[in-house]
């Protein structure tokens, strides 16, 4: 047996809301939760760190449940920090599992063995990209549509840059689906919406968007939102509601 990073204890890497969900909507929370293996020792990381974006997607899971909720819609989140690995980078690149996090070091990351790095995919990425895959394999088995929504969320001020939108839309090769996004939440009145921003997808620089939308050939956009807007239940409920609200309009516009 290969050496166990997490013990029998510790959270299942992969929750799924709503498996048979009824929507064609389908959502991913790469960066959901924070947890750290105890094998790992919080990675030489204090608690204050812990608490910041470098972590986690501050408000993202709260969105993620509740708006699976209203739509019926599949929901797959994962819950380890994006810390010990980033599961919406490819294992091999040095940004899944970084010595340092915007300018924060990152011990527990210095100097991994092949071995450290093998259990850190095999116990958390790939089950969980797994699951995703599984899941949308028996939605085509079945004959299902699938509406790839990816949900993120960023820091209003990134290395002392301050980000004044509210929410982003991301896209690498469908620009359609994006494009319907756009529209419709740049026609909300108070909101101040990014195009491909705060960032961009590539396929260098992201795996969720390119492994399962694009490769897959399936309508699918990534959303971004501002985290001091999600940060208590109250932003996540009213956030959940908007898309909740928009998305089956979304659907109605991509045909």
């Amino acid at each position: 047996m290969p050496p166990q990073l997490l013990a029998a204890d510790e959270p299942d890497p992969v929750e799924v809301v709503r498996p048979d969900g009824a929507s064609p909507i389908f959502i991913t929370a790469d960066h959901a939760g924070r947890v750290i293996p105890r094998k790992l020792n919080q990675l030489g990381v204090s608690d204050s760190e812990m608490e910041r974006h470098i972590a986690w997607d501050i408000g993202i899971a709260g969105v993620t449940r509740r708006l699976s909720a209203a739509l019926d819609a599949t929901a797959v989140l994962q819950a380890y920090s994006r810390l010990v690995i980033d599961c919406n980078r490819n294992p091999d690149w040095a940004t899944a599992m970084p010595t340092i996090s915007e300018l924060t070091p990152i011990p527990g990351n210095e100097n991994l063995s092949t071995e450290d790095r093998e259990m850190r995919v095999r116990e958390i990425f790939t089950p969980y990209h797994d699951r995703i895959r599984a899941l949308m394999d028996a939605r085509d088995a079945a004959g299902r549509r699938t509406v790839f929504v990816a949900m993120h969320s960023f820091t209003p001020v990134f290395k002392g840059n301050s980000r004044a939108m509210h929410v982003g839309v991301l896209y690498n090769k469908d620009t359609r689906t994006a494009g319907v996004m756009l529209d419709l939440l740049r026609a909300e009145p108070d909101l101040v919406v990014g195009d491909n921003a705060p960032y961009s997808i590539t396929n260098a620089s992201d795996y969720g968007i390119p492994n399962h939308g694009d490769k897959r050939g399936i309508a699918h956009v990534e959303l971004e939102i501002r985290q001091d807007l999600i940060a208590d239940e109250a932003g996540q409920a009213a956030w959940a509601d908007r898309l909740a609200r928009i998305l089956p309009r979304m659907l109605e516009r991509i045909g």
